[in-house]
């Protein structure tokens, strides 16, 4: 006679609760196809709501713990992941093919904010996720420099749409795709809106869990249009620790905040520099400005990037520090920044649910 059934199982695993959204498993739909097999045997599916879940090992072991406790003598776990998509508080139409939108700004130029958006990027999409870059920087594209992308987009069999271009398992759009190395784009406003709509509507993307959007230093049209257009999950600031550059962040803060766009947290890059060989930090731009500024504004400073020879030689080869070095000290900061920031819209889909916009 087995010691564990159908029903012992499926009460284990409502005890196991995902420890970000603070449900079970059952009412969260994430444990699926549960099976008891002979020899005591408990086959399931785990499917989480992003696949670079921080929490997977610690969710797997908790499913474990409770099914052996309930009788289960082996478990099988089969794990997926399910991104749910964002739709916004209001009626914006969205980017067909992408489930959530991330906006990587920065309140000046020059605190790293590319280099921020391409190594997150290949960071979420090195987790699991399928991942794409929109380079909103239409006057200085960098995105095809970092990515080492010198080729220029196609289009679809119908020649409506433009096919994003792939680079380190993301794809990517960019105006410096579409014009010479070293030819200006000297445009007014309307122009550049065209262009950015026409990156969000005429690339066709294809099934993303993010897209991450590059914008240009500041707070002008590029923000609007994109904030305006389409149902931006969550944006993130970029800032170095000095209090100059963290003035200018405030303000873009204050911008989304304006536009009811959710801040997923502050990055702190350029944070300490420690030369070869050495243990000892130097805080070239200063001491824990972007912590305190968080603190100060109520929102998660998501961890402090080091200045790294390597980081800034990965950008100007095209092979960014998280392909290149992808278990190193760097890599790990934004692999673990891509995991809270996934875990973040993931709680704010799932509050989104709850009181039926998605």
């Amino acid at each position: 006679m087995s010691s564990i059934n159908l029903e012992l199982a499926t009460k284990a695993l409502s005890t196991v609760q995902d420890p970000d959204l603070h449900k079970d498993l059952i009412t969260l739909n994430m444990a699926r196809n549960i099976e008891v097999l002979l020899g005591d045997k408990v086959k399931f599916n785990l499917v989480l709501t992003t696949p670079a879940c921080p929490l997977k090992a610690k969710i797997e072991e908790d499913c474990r713990q409770a099914l052996t406790e309930a009788g289960a003598k082996e478990v099988e776990i089969i794990t997926t992941a399910e991104v749910r998509g964002f739709k916004g508080f209001n009626a914006k139409q969205p980017v067909e093919g992408v489930r959530n939108i991330i906006a990587v700004s920065s309140g000046k130029g020059g605190v790293g904010k590319t280099t921020v958006s391409v190594n997150l990027a290949i960071a979420l999409s090195k987790m699991g996720a399928k991942v794409g870059v929109l380079d909103a920087d239409i006057t200085g594209p960098n995105i095809p420099l970092m990515l080492g992308i010198k080729d220029q987009p196609g289009l679809t069999e119908d020649g409506k749409m433009m096919l994003p271009l792939e680079a380190h398992g993301i794809k990517a759009i960019s105006m410096g795709m579409l014009i010479k190395e070293d030819e200006p784009v000297v445009w007014r406003g309307p122009m550049l809106h065209s262009a950015i709509n026409q990156f969000l509507r005429e690339v066709a993307w294809r099934d993303l869990d993010y897209l991450i959007i590059d914008l240009p230093p500041g707070t002008s049209d590029a923000q609007l249009t994109i904030c305006q257009a389409v149902p931006v999950a969550g944006a993130v600031i970029v800032s170095t620790p000095q209090d100059v550059a963290l003035m200018d962040s405030k303000k873009g803060m204050m911008m989304f905040n304006q536009l009811k766009i959710s801040i997923l947290g502050l990055i702190e890059n350029m944070s300490y520099f420690t030369p070869p060989g050495s243990t000892e930090k130097f805080e070239i731009f200063g001491h824990g400005g972007a912590k305190a500024t968080a603190e100060k504004l109520g929102i998660e400073c998501l961890g402090q990037i080091p200045i790294q020879i390597a980081l800034r030689e990965g950008g100007d080869k095209g092979v960014p520090l998280t392909v290149s070095d992808s278990e190193g000290e760097v890599a790990k900061v934004f692999t673990d920044i891509a995991g809270k920031i996934a875990a973040k819209l993931s709680i704010q889909a799932l509050e989104c649910e709850t009181v039926g916009i998605v």
